[in-house]
């Protein structure tokens, strides 16, 4: 199982909003990402934006392509785009890069 962590920053003017739709994600999206791979899923978000999300899966490649063949992915992504700082033109799903492990206490 891969651990993936993953580093995005949210606009502080769009930081109320972008809680209140995480407190609230579709049903579709939430089963599309279980469908391909995606497991543990969380995000974490810092009063100044700093967006921390983590989530364990057999192939992140595989899961991120399974997500990248569903309409409500595309959909979901049309819809955050906007909340984001420094996405150069990619979708918040393209930005996500994953860090590198460096310690895992077992």
């Amino acid at each position: 199982m891969q651990r993936v962590c993953f580093l995005l920053k949210v606009r502080e003017d769009k930081l109320a909003e972008y809680r209140e739709r995480h407190a609230a994600v579709w049903p579709e999206m939430c089963a599309a990402l279980s469908a391909t791979g995606w497991h543990n899923y969380s995000l974490f978000l810092r009063d100044d934006g700093l967006l921390v999300g983590y989530l364990e899966t057999e192939d992140f490649a595989a899961a991120q392509a399974g997500m990248e063949t569903t309409e409500v992915n595309a959909r979901w992504q049309a819809e955050m785009a906007p909340f984001f700082e420094s996405l150069d033109g990619a979708r918040p799903d393209e930005a996500m890069k994953p860090l590198t492990e460096v310690f895992h206490l077992a």
